[in-house]
């Protein structure tokens, strides 16, 4: 068997340095000596001039290696101390006037480059660190193992422990494995050692050292879901007051004279034909009162969507063959399908399309409806000729109307099935001309 063979010790790159200089001044110094030795001079010439020769020579090569060498051992001095984070080091003769030069004016800048970006690091980790600490909504930090790595004031308070404690602690064992593994859509209603409620939960992923990391979020939505419930009841008495309002105050006003004109010794011989007429009024009102509560229950239960494959055309189709008032002009559009409840779609166009009919009436104009894709969403509009909307700010506010006799939950409802179906309705004035455009969106 072959031995291994060792491997070669390569020069360093001083040692290249050395014997390159050494073999460039060689031929010169060994022609001077030839010509000094062969020459016709005395011994004591000879050595001396010999000596002379050979102690300049090294001397060049010392003073050439140092002038090599020394450079680089500063540079790298430089980058060290940039490796180790001192940026405040600077190297002397940095200019641009020659090569060397310009390498050490290059690695300053470089140094006073990295000075800046590591102060503006320091001073947004100062600023994030503030927030942090200063924001309501509490903010976990969980590396792989869904160990604790990272929590706020918010969530220190929220767990009643300090942040010492509370590091490094499994997300089980601080009752959040149910927000890490909950959706991100739904209120969760916790109860912590600090607080309890119902919670958004916010989640999200990032790398760290090629180590994947979850952030949660928690917010607290207790005091805001109470305000607007608090809003909600107050709009909700305001609406029930004004109807009931309106259709007692008559009610009581026509029984009072009835019973005035009971009480009389003598009723005036039409008595009866008021008696029948405030009677009348009064059953009038009683059902209107009826219909909107009616229309009121209708609204607050919506039941969820039974969603099945629907094609557009025929869907617009039915609803526009429904509408025997006016012609309404069908524009078309592409061959769609839509995930939805037949129904419910049915139902809201059929109250815009009611809508549009009855504002291009006012006018003597005409209505089109239409749909197209865009994107990842089907879109169906209807347009009317009409006089426009004059108040949009209450468009979609339950029981607000303009029409006589008009319930007011038209637009409240179709809206609502809209958004029931991860989708929106809208109704804008129209740019082009007068009138109202209607633009359902429904995700495909």
């Amino acid at each position: 068997m072959k031995s291994a063979r060792k491997p070669r010790r390569r020069l360093s790159y001083e040692g290249r340095l050395t014997w390159l200089t050494i073999g460039a001044a060689a031929p010169a110094i060994v022609t001077a000596l030839t010509l000094l030795w062969f020459g016709d001079f005395s011994a004591k010439v000879d050595w001396t001039l010999t000596m002379v020769i050979i102690g300049c020579a090294f001397g060049f090569l010392a003073s050439a290696r140092d002038h090599s060498i020394r450079p680089l051992q500063t540079m790298s001095n430089l980058l060290a101390a940039l490796r180790e984070g001192d940026y405040s080091i600077r190297a002397r003769g940095a200019r641009t006037d020659d090569a060397l030069g310009e390498v050490l004016l290059e690695i300053n800048q470089l140094g006073e480059t990295l000075r800046k970006q590591r102060l503006g690091a320091f001073e947004a980790t100062a600023l994030l660190r503030t927030i942090m600490a200063e924001i309501d909504v509490a903010v976990f930090t969980f590396d792989p193992e869904r160990r604790l790595r990272l929590v706020n004031r918010a969530g220190e308070n929220l767990l009643r422990q300090p942040i010492d404690k509370l590091l490094g602690r499994r997300a089980s064992d601080l009752g959040l494995a149910a927000c890490l593994d909950a959706d991100e859509d739904a209120p969760l209603s916790l109860t912590f050692p600090g607080a309890s409620g119902r919670w958004g939960v916010r989640k999200s992923a990032f790398r760290e050292h090629g180590l994947p990391y979850e952030l949660l979020v928690l917010t607290d939505l207790s005091r805001t879901l109470r305000e607007e419930e608090r809003v909600a009841w107050q709009r909700l008495v305001r609406v029930l007051g004004h109807e009931m309002n309106n259709s007692l105050a008559p009610i009581k006003s026509i029984a009072g004279s009835l019973e005035s004109l009971l009480r009389r010794d003598s009723p005036p011989p039409d008595w009866r034909d008021d008696a029948r007429s405030g009677l009348n009024v009064i059953a009038t009102r009683a059902e209107s009162l009826s219909r909107f509560m009616q229309a009121y229950a209708r609204l607050a239960r919506l039941p969820p969507p039974q969603k099945e494959q629907v094609k557009v055309e025929e869907l617009v189709r039915r609803v526009v063959s429904l509408e025997t008032r006016l012609a309404v002009r069908i524009t078309g559009g592409p061959d769609l399908t839509i995930n939805a409840d037949k129904a419910q779609i049915e139902q809201l166009l059929i109250n815009i399309l009611h809508n549009a009919v009855d504002a291009s009436l006012e006018t003597g104009g005409g209505v089109s409806i239409s749909w197209r894709a865009v994107s990842e969403c089907s879109e169906v509009v209807v347009r009317d000729q009409g006089p426009g909307i004059m108040n949009p700010a209450n468009i979609f506010v339950p029981f607000f109307t303009t029409k006589p006799g008009g319930s007011g939950i038209g637009l409240a409802l179709s809206r609502q099935i809209a958004e029931a179906h991860g989708g929106s309705l809208t109704l804008t004035n129209r740019r082009d001309r007068s009138g109202c455009e209607a633009l359902l969106r429904l995700p495909r």
